[in-house]
């Protein structure tokens, strides 16, 4: 039995009692779990008072920050994998990206193929062809449906990949920069978050001048 954890769980439970002279919670484990509760919630509100960012003094919103910081970090990963590619034949970081998507989840069609990089089908389609081109991926026939195209990785495109796949990895490291494991899975979590909510939205294709209008109204963030 660890009784350290006894006698931490003791002294819980008298900070519990003294801090509740007013019966503000009820004597009970439901009350002592919701002191609990707002103790870690008021460490939480201590920490926003503390967070820093550039404007904040003169105003500047968090969600003003965020978005700012995103388009950065953006910037700092491309000129990373600039980096990882200039040696190669890659011509872009989507070139090698279409190849790691393909190697990862195996075989798909042209537009999910588009969609699953969140780029226009133009865009896309300028760099599956610039792939095809190069033999670094192929085209077939779906056995579902005749009238789908499949696009699959090549030996040669496996090849290309691999042999710049060091500097890859040297650059996805140095995106993720000074942060701890724990700081990264918390970072993955967030991130998801984000990606869920954005990208159901980004797939409804809405009209670039209606976008804003709708998915502010939609989601209420006047609320916010």
């Amino acid at each position: 039995m660890d009784f350290d954890l006894i006698k931490d769980a003791v002294t819980l439970l008298e900070e519990f009692n003294l801090s509740n002279k007013n019966s503000a919670y009820p004597s009970t484990i439901e009350g002592f779990k919701l002191w609990i509760f707002d103790q870690e919630s008021q460490k939480h509100d201590d920490q926003d008072i503390n967070t820093d960012w550039e404007g904040k003094d003169q105003g500047r919103s968090p969600e003003s920050a965020i978005s700012t910081l995103l388009v950065h970090l953006n910037r700092y990963a491309k000129s990373y994998s600039k980096s990882a590619i200039s040696d190669s034949e890659f011509s872009t970081q989507e070139d090698f990206i279409y190849l790691i998507n393909l190697k990862a989840l195996g075989a798909m069609s042209k537009i999910d193929l588009i969609k699953k990089n969140i780029h226009e089908k133009p865009v896309g389609t300028l760099i599956i062809n610039r792939l095809l081109n190069k033999g670094w991926i192929e085209q077939t026939d779906s056995v579902d449906d005749k009238r789908i195209k499949l696009i699959n990785i090549t030996q040669k495109g496996l090849e290309i990949l691999e042999n710049q796949m060091s500097k890859i990895r040297k650059a996805t490291k140095i995106v993720s920069g000074n942060l701890t494991h724990l700081e990264k899975m918390e970072l993955i979590r967030i991130l998801n978050k984000l990606d869920q909510f954005h990208h159901p939205i980004y797939h409804k294709n809405i009209d670039s001048k209606n976008l804003i209008e709708t998915v502010y109204n939609d989601f209420s963030f006047e609320n916010n």
